[in-house]
């Protein structure tokens, strides 16, 4: 048998699509002559390769293995031209990568400050999921490497350790449990919230409320921290972030509070098949990672609070948890 990167590329492209029309479009090709090429490889191997339904295509057993090897060859073609591209001059280069929320508060935009500014003509491709959502896609070659949490189940995947990541309430100071060093999370399902509108935190939270059968009060969901922190400041609700997103509010109005709870403290890892086998830019980025991670340079609320001749607060300290 033999088929080329094209068929390969258009396979891959219609399995994740979960059509072969819009597969088609992915990959820049006519419907009639994708359809023709995915006809042609299962005559070529004598079985089907995709389940035609109504609501669109879905990969067989066959398919299943197809589009595991086709991933892999394609994935080897493309860090082979990032190899190459490190010795052009001219040519962008790019790297795929996944992050959760906790990652993108601090260690991953100020390695990607130092990254992009020593690599002007690399481009990276950046999206937040939740940990287990970047494990399946880094596993099935759909990013080169990703920020996760230690509790996350990495399988056969990587790991390197990037630091730790706390998630912390933080309150109106005149709040009720404002006082409190700390607070378990089941104490809190009867209180108003002031949320992220979406993201891997908000699906983080929301997936432990429901192990109670309860679901956060959001009163109102925003897209930054520091909205989330105003709100909360003008008493509107509590909020659930980042020990070192709620850092730079910390002082002015507002408290933290630590969370009892074992998932609120969680190391972060960054995940890959193998990172020697990473493109040069790649391994660059994660690289960067970690010297951020060690250098030891990210704010803590105690910080923050001397910054702003404020008592530190006991409840902000706190073991590794995985």
């Amino acid at each position: 048998m033999r088929f080329d990167l094209t068929d390969l590329r258009l396979f891959v492209a219609v399995a994740e699509a979960g059509s072969i029309s819009r597969g088609a479009g992915i990959a820049h090709m006519a419907l009639a002559s994708a359809s023709e090429r995915i006809s042609g490889m299962e005559r070529m191997l004598g079985v089907p390769l995709l389940e035609r339904g109504r609501r669109g295509v879905t990969p067989t057993g066959a398919g299943r293995t197809l589009l595991q090897h086709a991933r892999a060859v394609t994935a080897q073609v493309e860090q082979m031209r990032g190899e190459l591209r490190a010795f052009s001059e001219g040519l962008r280069g790019a790297v795929r990568m996944l992050s959760n929320t906790a990652g993108l508060v601090d260690i991953v935009p100020a390695a990607l400050q130092t990254f992009l500014a020593l690599h002007p003509a690399v481009d990276v491709d950046l999206e937040e999921r939740t940990s287990a959502e970047i494990v399946l896609a880094v596993a099935e070659g759909r990013a080169e490497f990703g920020v996760v949490a230690g509790s996350s189940d990495p399988g056969p995947l990587q790991v390197r350790p990037l630091g730790t990541d706390r998630l912390v309430v933080i309150a109106a100071a005149t709040h009720p449990l404002a006082p409190r060093a700390s607070v378990d999370f089941a104490e809190l399902l009867g209180e108003a919230f002031v949320g992220l509108s979406s993201g891997a935190l908000h699906d983080h939270l929301a997936a432990q409320a429901a192990r109670y059968g309860r679901r956060l009060a959001s009163r109102v969901r925003l897209r930054s921290f520091e909205a989330i922190a105003r709100l909360v400041e003008a008493g509107v609700g509590l909020a659930i972030l980042p020990e070192a997103a709620a850092a730079p509010h910390l002082g002015n109005g507002l408290v933290a509070i630590r969370l009892n709870d074992a998932w609120a403290s969680r190391r972060l890892l960054v995940c890959a098949i193998d990172f020697d086998a990473l493109t040069t830019h790649a391994r660059a980025l994660v690289a960067e990672l970690e010297r951020q991670a060690s250098a030891g340079e990210h704010s803590t609320p105690e910080v923050a609070a001397r910054q702003r001749d404020v008592p530190p607060r006991d409840g902000l300290q706190g073991d590794d948890a995985g």
